[in-house]
């Protein structure tokens, strides 16, 4: 008995021009970001600026801020 192939699964074309969609893992990725981010921030002020790091007191709103605009310059590359 002869074999026949099975056809192959269908991919997604890509016309010329266009840009392929973003993986599976980006967007999770991206919203992450933007909340540790703000969970950073959210933290500092809760604890009264003895946590996430006691030692960088006020430079913890810039790292939370950080964290976040990482998050935020994602959204640009989202498709």
């Amino acid at each position: 008995m002869a074999r026949t192939k099975s056809p192959k699964p269908a991919r997604a074309e890509v016309a010329p021009g266009e840009e392929a969609p973003n993986p599976v893992w980006f967007k999770p990725v991206m919203f992450g970001f933007m909340l540790l981010g703000l969970a950073w921030i959210l933290v500092f002020y809760i604890s009264g600026g003895a946590f996430p790091v006691p030692d960088l007191g006020s430079w913890n709103i810039l790292i939370g801020f950080g964290i976040a605009f990482v998050g935020f310059l994602m959204t640009t590359r989202w498709r």
